[in-house]
C-alpha cells in the first residue's frame, strides 16, 4: 500500500440503475423523518422502505390526489397509527 495517492484526474463512476427504482431528491419534516426511521428500525428495514410502503398503502386505499399538503397529512397519520 502507498503512503500517498493522486485523485486527481480520478471520476466518479456511474451510479447502478435500480430496476423499477427512481431517484429524486424530496424534503420532508425532520420529525417525520425520524418518525419513520424509528418505524425503519423496529422493523429491520430502511426509513426509506418505510416511506414507500406507507405511501404505497395510501394509494391502495384510493388516497386523495397527492399534493404536498396531502403528503404531509398522510405521513403524519401513519405515523400516528405505527
Amino acid at each position: 500500500m502507498r503512503d500517498e495517492y493522486d485523485f486527481s484526474k480520478a471520476k466518479r463512476g456511474a451510479v447502478l440503475p435500480s430496476p423499477g427504482k427512481t431517484r429524486i431528491t424530496i424534503m420532508l419534516d425532520t420529525d417525520v423523518i425520524e418518525g419513520f426511521r424509528v418505524r425503519a428500525e423496529a422493523a429491520g428495514t430502511g426509513y426509506q422502505t418505510e416511506i414507500n410502503r406507507a405511501l404505497r398503502q395510501y394509494l391502495a386505499e384510493g388516497g386523495e390526489q397527492l399534493t404536498l399538503a396531502a403528503l404531509r397529512r398522510m405521513i403524519r397519520e401513519e405515523l400516528r397509527t405505527g
